[in-house]
């Protein structure tokens, strides 16, 4: 029999995790340490994802994968042992506290200490996002009980110890924390070191967000689950899926009440009937870059030549920006509907012409006369790209009227990891890759690489869309950049929305001529030790690709290429 390639075997294990969490919001529940559990471990461990290092290593605990999924998941989730996964539940009549991580817009709620419910409203990658975190952690859970607890008389020293530690109150200081985290690095199978950083980014964190516990705490949550697990199955934990979570997915149910308010909203703007075009984006980049200027003017502050300048210079004045703006065409529609996507919409022939920032070309005649509108609708998550671009696009009843929005561009900009560059490059789609299914969705994408300048280096090329960030492997990404795919990155949402806009034109709701634009700047490379998004944020690096995308779309929206040719 043919030996699988280590590419090969990574996607039957991705198949085989996608398979498994699919059946189990049938079934209505399962274990982490029953046997479905042990397969969905199995699957895991077999891909060996980057972004979770060493996780398949038996000796050591993996920190940078714990560190990146307490940033993702909600405070407490370490001492649960009841976990419920739904579509619909109204909390606010009730004292269950709302919880929501750091780095994932993802609400959930304590209703006991041990209980949590996360509200699913984005669609089935929420699902395998959260299934692949709790396997995670029960994977790491078990290494740390067969660390204390293999041996004749009962737990280990270094175990009695910690749970001493998270007894005490008080922050431990000097060489009490000190000794503290040395015995816990006993415990994890680290170096001294490797244990210090992990409790320092936690540490921050929780200070000064709240969103997390401490390291000691976390560890010793995870592990006293299993170790209690071995002494009664009812402290086991179990996730469950509720009725109304099977009857959600793929229906759109948050999506088509997004849609519909923003649609309403634009009604009560007179912008309906408008050239609009639509932007996914964060909710920063566009509004400073046309509003950022007027501001410093207007708080008689000099405006810098450079554009990056300009932009440090408004980075933390969000307030006095959004203030400007509304006096110029800007509203802020923040969602209600629980799909977490807020929308800046923005009239563009109501912009200042003087108090344009001189880098930034706009043909501002042609927004006087066609006076189009801009909407910049927050980041999407995985497959809830598609529900809302399809609501977006669908026709609606205005006056006993059915039509659709004069959409006029659709560009997708935004973070995704690069496989032949490094953190800060740019990535211009030609094509959308679906890991794990046939479809295949070619872009005519209206961006090039002569669009932008020799500052940041530009691939362009097929993009992967993936079905979650923790379940990447390394194996699986070489063989889409090294073969026939020449895939030049990987990201969660883009083959989503080009799926919704291919169906909006055979459909008949927007022309095939529509110009579309998709551009990512490298957040992460994951062939690169150090260089996952396990690593950290981009910080300050990030700044010079974000603003670039948003100015050459912008540029392309306001016509400025008409400029030039009449020129």
């Amino acid at each position: 029999m043919q030996e699988l390639s280590k590419s090969q075997k990574a996607r039957i294990a991705i198949r085989t995790f996608k398979i498994l969490a699919d059946s189990m919001t049938l079934q209505g529940s399962y274990k982490p340490s029953g046997r479905i559990g042990e397969k969905l471990a199995e699957a895991l461990k077999l891909l060996s994802p980057e972004i979770y290092g060493s996780m398949s290593d038996t000796r050591v605990v993996e920190l940078h994968g714990l560190e990146y999924v307490f940033d993702r998941m909600p405070k407490g989730i370490e001492k649960c042992t009841r976990i419920t996964l739904t579509a619909q539940e109204d909390f606010k009549d009730t004292s269950f506290a709302k919880i929501v991580p750091l780095k994932r817009r993802r609400v959930s709620y304590a209703v006991s200490e041990k209980e949590y419910c996360f509200v699913i409203t984005t669609g089935k990658s929420e699902i395998y996002d959260i299934l692949t975190h709790i396997t995670f952690l029960n994977i790491e859970a078990w290494k740390i009980y067969r660390q204390v607890c293999n041996r004749a008389e009962g737990v280990s020293s270094e175990w009695t110890e910690l749970e001493r530690i998270v007894s005490i109150e008080e922050s431990l200081v000097g060489e009490e924390l000190e000794q503290a985290i040395w015995n816990l690095s006993i415990i994890l199978g680290r170096t001294y070191k490797e244990t210090w950083e992990a409790y320092e980014h936690l540490e921050k964190n929780r200070q000064e967000h709240n969103t997390n516990s401490s390291l000691f705490a976390i560890i010793y949550g995870i592990g006293k689950r299993v170790i209690e697990e071995q002494s009664a199955k009812k402290n086991e934990l179990v996730v469950y899926f509720t009725p109304s979570l099977h009857e959600m997915i793929d229906h759109q149910t948050h999506a088509a009440l997004w849609a519909g308010a923003l649609k309403a909203s634009l009604g009560r703007l007179q912008l309906l009937d408008r050239p609009i075009h639509v932007v996914s984006a964060n909710m920063h980049s566009m509004r400073n870059l046309l509003y950022g200027p007027g501001t410093l003017i207007e708080c008689g502050e000099t405006v810098p030549d450079d554009l990056y300048a300009m932009v440090r210079a408004v980075r933390d004045r969000e307030k006095d920006v959004e203030a400007y703006a509304v006096k110029h065409g800007f509203t802020f529609r923040a969602d209600e509907s629980g799909s977490t996507i807020d929308v800046n919409i923005m009239d563009l022939s109501q912009l200042d012409q003087h108090h344009l920032h001189s880098s930034l070309k706009m043909n501002y005649h042609y927004l006087k006369e066609t006076q189009p509108v801009l909407l910049v609708i927050d980041y999407a998550f995985g497959t809830q790209a598609f529900d809302i671009m399809y609501e977006l696009l669908h026709p609606d009843s205005y006056g006993g009227v059915v039509k659709s929005l004069s959409i006029q561009s659709i560009s997708i900009m935004g973070k995704a990891g690069v496989l032949p560059g490094k953190k800060g490059d740019i990535m211009l789609a030609t094509a959308h890759v679906m890991e794990g299914t046939a479809d295949n969705y070619i872009v005519d994408n209206d961006l090039t690489a002569a669009d932008f300048d020799d500052t940041v280096t530009v691939y362009t090329g097929p993009m992967v869309t993936v079905l979650g960030t923790s379940l990447q492997n390394r194996d699986v990404l070489q063989r889409f950049h090294s073969s026939a795919w020449r895939a030049v990155g990987l990201e969660m949402e883009g083959g989503h929305y080009q799926r919704a806009i291919s169906g909006a034109i055979i459909q008949g709701h927007i022309p095939a001529t529509m110009k579309t634009r998709y551009a990512y700047y490298a957040s992460d490379n994951p062939l690169v030790s150090g260089q996952t998004l396990a690593s950290g944020p981009m910080g300050d690096e990030g700044i010079v690709p974000t603003y670039m995308i948003s100015k050459v779309i912008l540029e392309k929206i306001a016509n400025y290429d008409a400029v030039s040719k009449e020129s």
